[in-house]
């Protein structure tokens, strides 16, 4: 049957699209065999196009050569897809990510590779020379996801008929840093020389936000008589976006926290929508330059270097170790799924102890003879 509805799988969900496959036979002997597919079709729609489709190839209108050659290479559509999918629907940074994963690892393997020719074989092919390079599996995946979501986006937009199955590699789990409870209060004694640096790494090690929400924090974002902070916004590569997974937080401040910041309301005179984390003259910090300034505070302290995402994993690491639920260290980090989340799991033993002990008639707070 020529005219047939298929699925396929998408990042989505599964879709039906109706597909239009007509195989003739030519003057030569040879077979010509075309197919199409829509998601936006018909079945009149699908019908119709079979009917022309079939009128062309017989009048010799028809031409494989000219439509096979109107497909794209992958760095002919490359560039589509970074302005017509990364740039619309990723924040700077998830774009800047994939125009390197573009350009050092998927386009020197498949730059002049038709899409439609782009094939499992390649992906395999393409998977065993980067870890050839060295690569680890995560990255190897990074670019995978890359070269995925741009086969799709192909797809979507209806450059080709369907996408080869992009198969990701088994990575351990991410691993992280994080500091001890006696490191975190040496590395705030140690940046006691700079009242700014100070303020910021005490304000991160007790709420967790990224780099670019901390930066971005205005006063008008901040309830000192509730004792909380909103987190809807995020600064990054030069632009004020939304935070990470597109969504706000809510964040309660600590006593120590409300204190820190009213003083520094008073002191500084800062107010309205300025900056709560800035530069004299209320400009912003460079990032680079705070990275600099708290690898510095890392030396005075005798501490090993560390970035400010160290103080985000610092920060949950030590509310799971003080036996904080996994689910409300979830919301104050801002994760969209737990798995995320789950990784500081192990700090927290005594949920599986409590847990296990339940089986034998114990509750917490009390004790229940076992029967």
């Amino acid at each position: 049957m020529s005219v047939r509805r298929e699925k396929r799988k998408t990042k989505a969900g599964t879709r039906e699209v109706w597909v239009v496959d007509v195989v003739t036979a030519q003057p030569d002997g040879s077979e010509l065999r075309v197919k199409k597919q829509s998601a936006r079709w018909t079945r009149q729609d699908a019908l119709s196009y079979e009917r022309t489709l079939l009128r062309s190839i017989s009048s010799g209108e028809y031409s494989k050569r000219k439509e096979v050659e109107a497909v794209p290479t992958v760095a002919e559509f490359a560039d589509e897809f970074i302005k017509g999918y990364a740039k619309v629907y990723n924040k700077p940074s998830e774009v800047i990510a994939k125009q390197g994963n573009l350009a050092r690892y998927i386009l020197p393997d498949l730059a002049g590779r038709k899409l439609s020719d782009v094939k499992v074989r390649d992906v395999e092919k393409l998977k065993g020379r980067l870890l050839a390079k060295g690569l680890k599996p995560k990255s190897v995946n990074n670019a995978l996801g890359t070269l995925g979501k741009l086969l799709r986006y192909a797809e979507e937009i209806e450059v080709i008929g369907s996408v080869p199955r992009v198969r990701k590699l088994k990575a351990p789990p991410p691993e992280f840093d994080f500091l001890t409870f006696d490191e975190a209060e040496r590395l705030l004694k140690a940046a006691s020389y700079n009242p700014e640096w100070h303020a910021m790494i005490f304000f991160a090690l007790r709420t967790g936000v990224r780099y670019g929400e901390l930066s971005e924090l205005r006063w008008r974002d901040v309830d000192l008589s509730a004792g909380r902070v909103l987190i809807r916004r995020s600064y990054c590569v030069g632009q004020v976006t939304t935070p990470k997974g597109g969504r706000q937080r809510e964040i309660p401040l600590s006593p120590r926290t409300v204190e820190l910041l009213k003083k520094r309301r008073q002191l500084r005179h800062l107010q309205g929508d300025g900056l709560v984390f800035c530069k004299e003259d209320g400009g912003r910090h460079i990032h680079r330059r705070a990275d600099v300034a708290l690898k510095r505070c890392c030396r005075f302290a005798g501490l090993r270097e560390i970035g400010w995402h160290k103080l985000r994993h610092t920060f949950a690491s030590h509310l799971a170790m003080r036996g904080v639920s996994l689910k409300s260290v979830q919301e104050l980090l801002g994760h969209a799924t737990m798995e995320m989340t789950m990784r500081y799991a192990h700090l927290s033993p005594e949920v599986n102890n409590t847990a296990v002990a339940l089986l034998d008639g114990e509750r917490v707070g009390e004790k229940v003879t076992a029967t």
